[in-house]
């Protein structure tokens, strides 16, 4: 059953995804790579119409996460342009190369000529757009600098520039020294890195209040959603320390290093970083900004009730309950109804491991609903929702409720809600299964696909998956339990069919080919054509597998193919038709030694012998059968080791119509002691309809060797068996099986 525990956590950093950061003290400043992103955009204004549509999409594309992202190499940024217009990329490299190399007057001329591009009636950039205040912050930036500070960002540009020149006259050398086979390797190991290695990613400074939030609510959001593409933590927390060095009053710093603490599971420092995220807030007195003078209480309540959340999740439920007091007694002081809620909502959590807590999480979801807190009042309907199934409440009921919890959830786009939703019906389904073996595991198996193939509806997120939920998880588990079950339900089925098949009732066979066709159609239609096969129904059996025939060529099924082609020469068999087999198992002999299924080459060969038996042939028939009656008796099932044996015997004596007196009775002793051995086989299975022909063969064979003995006792046991199992009319030489 899928819990909502981890779904109540306070986070007053993230709204749908987003860090609401505010890097007190930090602002937009000129660095050599914004210099290098204002002269791609003075280039891309230049080359105007000369860009054709392909290009300019993927450049406006590739603009927004530079501008927003964190400073580069310029290797990495010309790599960036190149991937999208080659012709721009040069244009690029060549402006800066001038301006490093030139003079500062040259800068200072680049910086004015910016300007020009708000000009005009129709200019090239609009002032509110993104780029235009890009420009318009790097240009009031570059005005507020003074002198010293002007020639700085010169001197920086030129060691900017060298820089990569250095790195391609390494990478020249490297490439001369470099044999084809190890530049080859080392380009695809590079090709194969991509283009977010985390040691590009490296802050080597101090971030920009844009940059900063861009950083923040972008690794917030790969926690949140998928947590294998965010910064491994090691990596995270070193870019946050980095922050942290140039503003330790960045709050929601402090706050991403409680999350990405969280995932390696450490108490002290997570502790210690939600407690410094409200020391930050009270000290700045952000909350007392947005929120009054109710901001410094707010921030200690939500403090308190974090910290009872976190001691929670590690199993510290007595420190949780003390924290979740004084969480409530704060709460309480100033009249807080939403704040109380939150903290009902996790008393109902602590409780929950003690005693059965309904009433309270009734009286929650009430409140919520009084409040208008559809988070809250959703996630109290799931709780009772999972709680009254283990209780064993009507599961009508129990969908009605969690349908209106969706209600709740579409109305306000809160999509972590319907993931869980889903889980739990997936959850409910498979618990109701188990009771009552209904169609419930095909209700299950839907509502799990549904879930894993939704996207994300948060607005920084539309079209991504999260697979980094915990219904996610739990939709996964249940679904490989699906999967398992059906699998084995599948092979039961086909055993039990089988063991009908042995005993010759072949109406208890009929009537499993329905379940069968339920967890795999094809097999079901090849088990029905084996039983009217078994029943004599000879047309409505070739027809059956004619179809099937061409569906599973249709769609590439190659071993079903070759099982009902030597189906067919069974049939061609029974109804006298020896010659039209061969082709037929030819066929099936060819597609088995094609697609290398030895086993099935194995028991097509072993059908070719017996049609050269029926045609007269028996010599030929021997010597077929001793090629291919090697892999059946080493690896074959127990009931295709005795047919083989079975089909030798009848072979042998067969061929010991032709010989001496002398030579005809070793043969058919030789074929007694194959028969003995088939009929081992078959009682292990225990196939009476082949042990009677088994018997019947026998007493036959003693009769003309005189041993009467032998033949009565044969011919006693035979009796037996044909009385419990009457004849179908089929004559015994007719089928190899």
């Amino acid at each position: 059953m899928a819990s909502v525990h981890e779904s109540l956590y306070f986070n007053p950093m993230l709204t749908n995804g987003v860090v609401h950061a505010n890097v007190f003290g930090v602002r937009d400043w000129v660095t050599p790579h914004k210099m290098a992103l204002l002269v791609l955009l003075s280039e891309l204004g230049r080359a105007g119409s000369q860009l054709g549509l392909l290009e300019r999409r993927r450049l406006n594309r590739l603009l927004l996460p530079l501008l927003q992202g964190p400073d580069m190499a310029l290797s990495r940024l010309r790599k960036a342009i190149e991937e999208c217009c080659p012709h721009l990329a040069g244009s690029v490299h060549i402006r800066l190369k001038l301006m490093a190399e030139g003079e500062l007057k040259d800068m200072e001329q680049f910086f004015d000529d910016l300007s020009d591009s708000f000009s005009g009636t129709e200019p090239e950039v609009h002032k509110t757009s993104v780029v235009g205040l890009f420009l318009r912050h790097m240009i009031l930036a570059y005005n507020k600098l003074s002198f010293s500070q002007v020639y700085k960002l010169y001197t920086e540009l030129q060691q900017y520039f060298q820089k990569d020149e250095k790195k391609d006259g390494a990478d020249e050398n490297d490439m001369e020294l470099t044999n084809p086979e190890e530049l080859d390797g080392k380009m695809e190991k590079e090709e194969l890195d991509g283009p977010l290695r985390e040691e590009e990613i490296a802050c080597s400074g101090p971030l920009s209040q844009k940059q900063a939030e861009y950083f923040l609510s972008q690794q917030a959001s790969l926690l949140k959603n998928d947590e294998t593409k965010a910064l491994a933590p090691a990596s995270l927390q070193k870019e946050l320390n980095n922050l942290l060095k140039f503003n330790p009053d960045f709050a929601e710093a402090h706050y991403l290093s409680y999350l990405n603490s969280l995932r390696v599971q450490d108490v002290f420092s997570s502790t210690h970083s939600l407690l410094h995220y409200f020391d930050r807030l009270i000290l700045t007195g952000a909350e007392s900004k947005s929120n009054g003078d109710e901001g410094y209480g707010r921030s200690l309540r939500y403090a308190a009730l974090n910290l009872a959340a976190l001691h929670c999740r590690f199993g510290h439920y007595q420190q949780a309950e003390l924290a979740l007091q004084e969480a409530i007694r704060i709460a309480q002081e100033s009249n807080d109804h939403v704040c109380l809620q939150h903290c009902l909502s996790w008393l109902y959590i602590l409780e929950q491991k003690i005693f059965d807590s309904c009433v309270l999480l009734e009286h929650s979801v009430n409140k919520s609903l009084h409040f208008g807190l559809p988070y809250l009042a959703s996630l109290g309907i799931q709780s009772l929702v999972q709680q009254r199934a283990f209780a064993g409440k009507a599961a009508n009921k129990l969908m009605d409720a969690l349908k209106d919890s969706d209600l709740l959830h579409w109305k306000h786009s809160l999509s972590e809600l319907i993931d869980i939703s889903i889980a739990q019906k997936t959850a409910i389904w498979r618990l109701y299964g188990r009771r009552y073996f209904s169609c419930t595991s095909t209700m299950a198996l839907q509502q799990a696909q549904t879930l894993l193939s939704m996207n994300s509806l948060e607005a920084v997120n539309v079209g991504v998956q999260q697979n980094n939920t915990e219904s996610f998880a739990v939709v996964l588990c249940h679904l490989a339990e699906l999967h398992a079950e059906q699998l084995w339900m599948l092979f039961d089925q086909k055993i039990q069919f089988e063991r009908a098949m042995n005993d010759g009732r072949y109406h208890v066979a009929d009537s499993l080919v329905a379940g069968i066709t339920a967890l795999n159609s094809i097999e079901g239609v090849y088990r029905k054509a084996i039983v009217l096969k078994a029943q004599n129904q000879m047309s409505e059996a070739h027809k059956l597998l004619q179809k099937l025939l061409i569906h599973c060529q249709k769609i590439k099924n190659t071993e079903m193919v070759i099982r009902v082609l030597l189906s067919i020469a069974e049939l061609y068999w029974r109804s006298s038709c020896h010659t039209i087999a061969l082709p037929v198992l030819l066929q099936a002999l060819a597609l088995a030694r094609e697609y290398s299924l030895q086993y099935l080459a194995s028991e097509t060969v072993l059908n070719l012998a017996f049609s050269q038996l029926i045609l007269g042939i028996p010599e030929q028939a021997l010597n077929i059968l001793h090629m291919a009656i090697e892999p059946v008796l080493a690896h074959g099932a127990v009931l295709d080791k005795g047919c083989a044996m079975f089909l030798v015997a009848k072979c042998q004596v067969a061929s010991a119509a032709s010989y001496t007196p002398q030579k005809k009775i070793e043969a058919l002793e030789s074929a007694i002691l194959n028969l003995n051995e088939a009929k081992t086989y078959f009682a292990k299975v225990d196939c009476k309809e082949q042990l009677r022909d088994v018997l019947y063969f026998q007493a036959r064979l003693f009769h003309t060797l005189g041993k009467t003995q032998e033949r009565n006792k044969c011919a006693m046991l035979f009796r037996q068996l044909h009385q419990e199992l009457p004849a179908h009319g089929v004559p015994l030489i007719n089928a190899f099986k």
